[in-house]
């Protein structure tokens, strides 16, 4: 399902995949199949998701980022691709970021460019994820700190 009032693009999109309200979805942006995204989200063309993703309202997924099967991404979470930005002065490459199967990001968490986050992580609400996350590590506050291991 695809509401009417969103603006999606791209014909790579999986099946069962909803798209709610106000969402724009460039060309060549890549939907796996079951995806939710909710209402005012914003997906670029170099924009892969995986499989049973859920993208809550709010977020806006640039070039580069790519979000593995069975991630979620909370409400008003904020990615970066572009290291040191200027007013019409564009990088060589952006940096992407990778969100590994399994993984969670709480609401309002900003990821930096070129971070990945390992299978099965949690990041906390409101962490800024400056560096790589390890595998089934939950982390939170500012800049994100390691608090302990999922079992």
């Amino acid at each position: 399902m695809i509401h009417q009032s969103s603006d999606v693009q791209t014909k790579a999109i999986g099946n069962r995949t909803l798209v709610w309200q106000f969402c724009v979805i460039l060309p060549n942006a890549q939907i796996g199949n079951d995806c939710n995204i909710n209402a005012h989200c914003f997906i670029e063309n170099d924009v892969i998701l995986g499989d049973r993703v859920t993208v809550k309202s709010g977020v806006y997924l640039w070039d580069g980022t790519r979000l593995e099967d069975d991630v979620f991404i909370g409400p008003n979470v904020t990615f970066a691709n572009d290291k040191y930005p200027k007013s019409k002065q564009y990088p060589d490459k952006f940096y992407g970021t990778t969100v590994k199967k399994g993984a969670s990001i709480g609401a309002g968490a900003v990821i930096l460019p070129g971070v990945t986050i390992g299978e099965n992580a949690l990041i906390g609400a409101g962490a800024v994820v400056t560096k790589d996350v390890t595998a089934n590590s939950i982390v939170a506050g500012v800049p994100a700190r390691l608090m302990r291991y999922s079992e």
